[in-house]
């Protein structure tokens, strides 16, 4: 494959996403209630339809699953996939902290991964074998020498059910929870890339909510992993775990299977 051309392409589609998606910021666009009701709006499509129509015209034998609208399948063993707006929600609130994610899947396995916050100006790059990028400069995750010193984020409590949220607290009460952040969906991979946060921890996800996430991450000297340590693909259950420092994985694992 030729990585250059396909990062190229991918930051093509974060420009498309990203001029389809401003218009609509904090321009009091209303939400849809989705068949899960989580919320999606004309932005979400609209970022959707760009990227696939660049996508049909430069790769057509490349297969494409979005989060909008479903799987376009291909011929070559290669899937882009896409979540036009990761953070609707914080969209709609106006809060400029959701992210377009766009990943090259090849053979089940994320190769190349982009988080685009087109209000901020904000994107992060990863590809597998080489360092991680925000906005051309690289970033590193930073050392977390001891788990009570580490500050966790997760989008939030209620994406739990009552048995992961358990796990979850036990973890956050042997993390530092002074510095506990709520909120914030993709844009936390990209802060714990650049070396902000230690830890992020959440359940529920699809492939189109973490593909892009792992490529920024591991690029940035950071792992990603399955609530059991063990690493992404496919089909992983949802349960997604972050660190900016692998040393821990095995002390965050640890303390997501007891309570307290």
């Amino acid at each position: 494959m030729d990585l250059d051309r396909d990062i190229a392409l991918a930051l093509r589609l974060a420009d498309a996403a990203g001029a389809a998606i401003r218009p609509f910021f904090r321009s009091g666009v209303t939400a849809d209630r989705k068949s899960d009701s989580s919320p999606v709006t004309l932005a979400d499509r609209a970022a959707e339809e760009a990227m696939r129509a660049l996508l049909s015209a430069e790769v057509p034998e490349d297969t494409v699953i979005g989060e909008e609208m479903g799987s376009t399948p291909g011929t070559s063993g290669r899937s882009w996939v896409l979540d036009p707006i990761d953070g609707t929600t914080g969209f709609l609130a106006g809060r400029p902290l959701f992210g377009t994610l766009i990943a090259l899947v090849v053979e089940g396995f994320p190769v190349i991964g982009v988080i685009d916050q087109p209000i901020l100006g904000e994107r992060w790059v990863g590809a597998i074998g080489r360092p991680t990028t925000m906005n051309g400069h690289a970033v590193r995750t930073r050392a977390c020498p001891v788990l009570s010193d580490a500050a966790l984020a997760t989008t939030g409590p209620h994406y739990f059910d009552d048995h992961d949220g358990a796990h979850f607290m036990s973890l956050a009460a042997s993390t530092d929870h002074k510095r506990m952040v709520m909120g914030g969906d993709c844009y936390n991979y990209a802060m714990l890339a650049s070396g902000f946060l230690d830890v992020v921890c959440e359940a529920g996800l699809k492939l189109h909510d973490w593909a892009a996430l792992v490529p920024i991450v591991e690029g940035a000297g950071g792992t990603m992993a399955d609530w059991n340590g063990e690493p992404l693909h496919a089909g992983s259950d949802g349960h997604v775990l972050a660190l900016g420092d692998p040393a821990r994985l095995e002390h965050v694992v640890e303390a997501l299977a007891c309570h307290h």
